[in-house]
C-alpha cells in the first residue's frame, strides 16, 4: 500500500527546461513546491567534467544521458493497421532522463516561431483558400500571437545566454540576422559564433543564390556571460562534444546551469529525484487532481504526494502518457477523430546533401552544438509561394556541423565499402574534406499520426506504454522532396568536387536518428473540443493541472522547439503566480 506524504501546494513533474523555469518562477510566491524527477542529479563537476565528458562511446553511441529503454519506452508502428513494437534502443529521438532533461543534452539551437507558425491556419487559408488545407489534416492556429509571446522570447533569450543577431530590431532590418524573423525589442544578449570554413562556404553559396543565410542563434555562449539570475556561463571551447552531452565548461545554456540552481536556492522548493510519477491522482468527480503517485526507483517504495495544483513538466511523450494514464481528458480516436488526448502528434521532416571537396579543410572537430549558418527563405512566410509546390509548411537549411567525433563521423563517398581497408582508406582521406547540407522540415498534423496507450506491451510498472503511430504523409512527402532539391542546388552551388545522391525519408523509421523534436499530443487553443489545454496550458477537463512542453503545440515547425517551450513556460508561470494562485479555477 502506498505511503501519503504531507501535502503542498504545488507538485511539478520533471526538472528540466519547464519544470527548472516553473520551479524558478514560482519558488518566490511561498508556496511549498515539490519537484519530482524520475533520473538522478547531474553536475557540471560531477557528470560532465573533462576527461569523463568526452566519452563519445558512453554518451553518443549508448546514450548515457538519456532515457533507458530498459525501463520505459514507446512502442512504434507507421499506420493503424500494424502491429506496434517497442523500441528497443534509442534511435530517431532521444528524451533525457536525470535533472535537466534533454536540456543537459541538447545543442542550443534557439528559435522564435513567428505568426505563421502560430496563426498557422488562418494564414493559410488567407492566403491560399480554405481548400489548400486537406481534408485529414487538422490544422489549426495555436490561440497566441509573436506579440504575446515577444517578451518571454527574451527572457528566455537571456537566462540562456543565446549566441546571435537580430535580423528585425523594432521592426527595423539588421544587416546580418534573419530578414525574415518577427521584431524585437531587445538583440541577442552575445554576438553570434565564430564562423567557420564550412558555414562560410554555404554563405557565399547561399547569397550567390539571392538567398539571405545568416549565424545559426544558439544557447552556445560566444564569450563568458553572467545572466540576470547572476548565473554565470562559460566562453565555447568548440570541443565538438556538444549535443548527447553535457557542457565541460558551462558555455552551454541549459537548465542544470541555469534556472534549476537558483530554483534550489530557496528553501521552499523540494527536488526528489529517482521519484518516478505514475498517475496524477484525481478526487471522486474527476474533475479535480489531489496530488500524485509515484515510486521511489531506488527503494521501490509506492508514495503518494497530495498537491492543491499538479504542473506535467515532463517531456512532451511523457506528458502525455500521463494523462492518458491518469483519465485527463478525452483520448482521441482516429477512427471518428473524436477527443483530444494524443491527437496531431508530429515529428520533422529532413533532407540532406553530402559532398567532398579535394584539397579544402573543415576542421570537423572544432564545432558546438548549434554552428554554423543557416537560411529560412525556404519556411518563412514573405517571399517563398507554396502554392506551385502544393504542400503546407517548408524548411530551413543549413551548413556548419556540429562535431567531428571519431566513431560518428565517418564520411564517404558513395559506392566506397562499409568496411576494410578501402573505407579506412576514404575515411583518412575525406575526413577533413566532407561536408553536408541539411534541411529540417516542419510536419502538420494528420488524423492517422497520434498517440494512445499500448494494448499490450507494459513497462517495467505494468502500466501500457505509450503507442505512437506515425509517418510521413503526402505533404511531408512533398516538402522533404523539395528540401532535396534545395540542398543539391545549393551544394552544387559549393562547388564540391564529388556529391553523393541527395537523401530524404520516403517513409518514418524509428532506427536512424532524426531529431528530438517530438510534438502535440495535448494541444492548446482556445475551445475545450478541439484542444487538450487552454492557452495558459491549464487542462480544460482538470483546471488544477497544467501541461507544460511541447506536447501542447498543434503542429511542428521547421525551428527547434526549445524556444518556444521555455517562451510558453514563462507565460504560463507569469499566469499562475499573478491570477491562478490568487483565484484558483480555469483561466478565462
Amino acid at each position: 500500500m502506498a505511503r501519503r506524504l504531507p501535502p503542498v501546494d504545488i507538485v511539478i513533474v520533471g526538472m528540466g527546461w519547464t519544470g527548472g523555469i516553473m520551479a524558478r518562477e514560482l519558488g518566490p510566491t511561498g508556496q511549498k513546491i515539490v519537484v519530482l524527477e524520475r533520473g538522478g542529479p547531474r553536475s557540471t563537476e560531477e557528470d560532465f567534467a573533462v576527461p569523463l565528458i568526452r566519452d563519445e562511446l558512453r554518451f553518443a553511441q549508448r546514450t548515457d544521458l538519456m532515457m533507458d529503454t530498459a525501463k520505459d519506452t514507446v512502442s512504434v508502428r507507421n499506420n493503424p493497421t500494424e502491429e506496434a513494437l517497442p523500441m528497443r534502443r534509442l534511435g530517431s529521438f532521444l528524451p533525457g532522463e536525470g535533472v535537466g532533461g534533454a536540456g543537459a543534452h541538447w545543442n542550443g539551437v534557439s528559435w522564435r516561431w513567428a505568426d505563421h507558425d502560430l496563426k498557422i491556419r488562418s494564414t493559410y487559408e488567407a492566403r491560399y483558400g480554405a481548400k489548400f488545407i486537406p481534408d485529414d489534416m487538422p490544422l489549426c492556429d495555436w490561440g497566441v500571437s509573436y506579440a504575446e509571446l515577444e517578451p518571454y522570447y527574451e527572457k528566455f533569450e537571456y537566462i540562456a545566454g543565446v549566441s546571435g543577431k537580430a535580423g528585425n530590431l523594432r521592426g527595423r532590418l539588421q544587416p546580418g540576422g534573419n530578414p525574415f524573423e518577427g521584431a524585437r525589442k531587445r538583440d541577442y544578449p552575445l554576438p553570434p559564433l565564430t564562423e567557420n570554413y564550412a558555414g562560410r562556404l554555404f554563405t557565399e553559396a547561399t547569397k550567390g543564390l539571392g538567398l539571405h543565410p545568416f549565424a545559426r542563434p544558439t544557447a552556445n555562449a560566444s564569450r563568458p556571460y553572467v545572466n540576470p539570475d547572476g548565473m554565470q556561463l562559460g566562453q565555447c571551447q568548440y570541443c565538438g562534444f556538444c549535443e548527447r552531452f553535457g557542457c565541460e565548461s558551462n558555455a552551454k545554456g541549459s537548465p542544470n546551469i541555469t534556472v534549476i540552481p537558483v530554483a534550489l536556492k530557496n528553501p521552499n522548493v523540494e527536488l526528489r529525484n529517482w521519484s518516478w510519477v505514475q498517475k496524477v491522482m484525481l478526487d471522486s468527480t474527476g474533475k479535480k487532481a489531489v496530488g500524485v503517485a509515484y515510486v521511489n526507483v531506488q527503494t521501490g517504495e509506492e508514495l503518494e504526494q497530495p498537491a492543491d495544483l499538479v504542473i506535467l513538466c515532463a517531456y512532451g511523450l511523457s506528458n502525455v502518457h500521463l494523462m492518458l494514464l491518469s483519465g485527463i481528458g478525452k483520448p482521441y480516436d482516429p477512427q471518428s477523430g473524436v477527443g483530444v488526448i494524443g491527437s496531431h502528434y508530429a515529428y520533422q521532416g529532413t533532407a540532406s546533401q553530402q559532398m567532398f571537396f579535394e584539397g579544402k579543410n573543415f576542421n570537423p572537430f572544432l564545432a558546438t552544438g548549434g554552428l554554423g549558418a543557416i537560411i529560412d527563405d525556404y519556411h518563412a512566410d514573405q517571399g517563398f509561394d507554396r502554392g506551385p509546390l502544393g504542400y503546407i509548411g517548408g524548411s530551413t537549411i543549413t551548413a556548419g556541423g556540429s562535431g567531428g567525433r571519431p566513431i560518428g563521423y565517418r564520411p564517404t563517398p558513395a559506392g566506397t565499402p562499409a568496411w576494410g581497408s578501402d573505407w579506412k582508406r576514404a575515411t583518412a582521406k575525406w575526413y577533413q574534406s566532407a561536408l553536408s547540407v541539411n534541411a529540417l522540415g516542419a510536419v502538420m498534423p494528420h488524423r492517422q499520426n497520434f498517440l494512445d496507450l499500448d494494448p499490450t506491451y507494459r513497462n517495467r510498472f505494468g502500466q501500457p506504454l505509450l503507442r505512437m503511430t506515425f509517418d510521413f504523409k503526402d505533404n511531408d512527402q512533398k516538402q522533404n522532396r523539395h528540401a532535396a532539391e534545395l540542398c543539391t542546388q545549393i551544394g552544387k552551388a559549393m562547388n564540391p568536387t564529388r556529391v553523393n545522391p541527395a537523401f530524404y525519408p520516403r517513409s518514418w523509421s524509428v532506427v536512424p536518428y532524426q531529431s528530438t523534436h517530438n510534438t502535440g499530443g495535448a494541444i492548446m487553443g482556445r475551445e475545450p473540443g478541439t484542444s487538450a489545454v487552454n492557452t495558459w496550458l491549464q487542462s480544460w477537463d482538470v483546471s488544477n493541472v497544467f501541461v507544460v512542453g511541447a506536447s501542447a503545440f498543434p503542429h511542428n515547425s521547421a525551428y527547434n522547439p526549445t524556444g518556444p517551450v521555455a517562451a510558453l513556460a514563462y507565460r504560463t508561470a507569469e499566469a499562475i503566480r499573478d491570477r491562478y494562485l490568487k483565484r484558483p479555477g480555469l483561466l478565462a
